[in-house]
């Protein structure tokens, strides 16, 4: 009987003394191989057992850091990160250890959005096996986040960092990894590539709740939402789960490239993405750049709503350190997923190298509407980023219209003056509006020099009909 009883005490006390003690624990976002974002004051944080002291020591600078779990069991430190370069180590002391290894410092992106930003060289883009083969960046870092949903915000994902191999890459979205090639190469630091996608998803599942229930247009038009087999439509749904868990993870900006699943109500679009972008921003603490890509020409159901998406999304360039990638000379009428995503990516790579990375001599932009001018018969249309000058592939310009008063567009004549094009039609003798490429499949041929292409535009706030 003494026997049990003491074994009964040992087996309490060990129970008790475990219980008495935590591990430090790290969200799935830390881990060996990440990337952390050069020249910055970077949030490191987990969880422990309150009151307990952490230690966290950088291999880069060899200080060491202390502070103690709150009554919330969660603990934080901010971090200096010197210039690019590694590998280094971060080492993390509680009650247990944690040395996170492999460590690179560089410029780290987040690539979000629906089936184009997720697609990947195994889904089939051109030239994949080419690509596969080369894609050996040991200072390339991939991140991949799951899907999954919640109703409330998260903190925490699974997922691991690792190294950009033809194996790695090959599931990762193909349109961020070309991204991150041509950074990486261009200004030669490691990149690291956090994916956080999703097929099929509107842009009010990516945007927080509370910003949706702010405005009562945005809230109105989510409860109309469908719900469809592939995915949420419910405001925040994956933003909790896929988006607040990385944050304040610190990051050089992010690529956006969805907007098919919003084609049904594009009304909505410019002001829904503007919201998107501001409570990403509020949430992180700092207006970090956004670059996405417009939707490219496909045959959607209705003959403008992909149109009047784009135009919404040429709008949302009046947001703050913004940028917008037109891809309608390399999309695909018959498929709404192009298999050229290395001209996408590239291009996203240009705003980045010269709006973030300061390289001045990157073109970064097709054409886009500045104003009009009505000269008689005629109104001239004047662009922005015409670099270079304007230029047709092919002998005339198209699909430009013209408009009177009636509101009755008709085919027009265009011609290239400058940096400026007139826009003509006999039927119309006063004219006073003009759209360009105003179709969801128009394939239009006005570029500036450097190869990119303009992007369709409306001169008027007429009530679109979509039918």
């Amino acid at each position: 009987m003494k026997f049990i009883k003491t074994l009964g005490i040992t087996i309490f006390l060990s129970i008790n003394a475990t219980l008495s003690f935590a591990n430090i624990t790290l969200p799935g976002i830390f881990g060996d191989h990440m990337v952390l974002q050069q020249n910055s004051e970077v949030r490191i944080w987990g969880w422990a057992k309150t009151g307990e002291e952490v230690k966290v020591t950088t291999s880069w600078d060899d200080q060491e850091q202390s502070m103690k779990a709150t009554n919330q069991a969660k603990w934080s430190v901010i971090l200096k990160t010197p210039e690019a370069g590694g590998p280094h180590r971060i080492i993390l002391k509680g009650y247990n250890e944690i040395i996170i290894e492999d460590i690179l410092i560089g410029e780290v992106w987040l690539c979000s959005g629906q089936s184009n930003m997720e697609w990947s060289a195994g889904s089939g883009i051109d030239n994949a096996e080419e690509y596969l083969k080369n894609a050996n960046y040991p200072e390339i870092r991939l991140f991949s986040v799951p899907h999954t949903t919640a109703l409330t915000p998260q903190n925490d994902l699974q997922g691991e960092w690792v190294v950009c191999t033809p194996e790695t890459m090959k599931y990762f979205s193909a349109v961020g990894y070309f991204f991150g090639q041509e950074i990486h190469e261009k200004i030669d630091v490691p990149v690291g590539l956090i994916n956080s996608s999703w097929g099929g998803t509107p842009a009010e599942s990516w945007t927080s709740e509370k910003a949706i229930r702010k405005d009562k247009q945005l809230e109105t038009a989510a409860e109309k939402l469908k719900d469809v087999p592939w995915g949420p439509v419910q405001p925040g749904r994956i933003y909790n789960s896929m988006i607040a868990p990385i944050i304040p993870f610190k990051i050089a900006g992010a690529l956006w490239y969805q907007g098919e699943a919003n084609v049904g109500n594009p009304e909505n679009y410019e002001k829904l993405l503007s919201t998107m972008i501001d409570s990403w921003r509020e949430e992180w603490g700092y207006e970090f750049p956004f670059y996405y890509v417009q939707i490219a020409p496909y045959k959607y159901g209705k003959p403008y709503e992909g149109v009047a998406l784009r135009d919404a999304q040429r709008k949302v360039l009046s947001t703050p350190n913004t940028g917008m990638v037109v891809i309608s000379d390399i999309g695909n009428i018959d498929d709404i997923h192009p298999r050229n995503k290395y001209d996408v990516g590239l291009r996203l790579a240009k705003w980045a190298l010269n709006k973030t990375y300061g390289m001045e001599d990157v073109v970064y932009s097709g054409p886009l509407y500045k104003n009009m001018k009505i000269e008689g018969k005629r109104i001239r249309i004047e662009f922005e980023h015409t670099d270079g000058g304007l230029m047709a592939k092919g002998k005339e310009l198209t699909d430009f219209q013209i408009s009177g008063e009636d509101k009755v567009f008709v085919n027009a004549k265009a011609k290239i003056d400058g940096n400026s094009v007139i826009v003509y039609a006999k039927e119309v003798k006063e004219p006073v509006a003009v759209r360009f490429a105003w179709s969801n499949t128009a394939e239009p041929n006005l570029f500036n020099e450097a190869g990119l292409p303009a992007s369709s535009f409306r001169t008027d706030d007429w009530k679109v009909n979509y039918e």
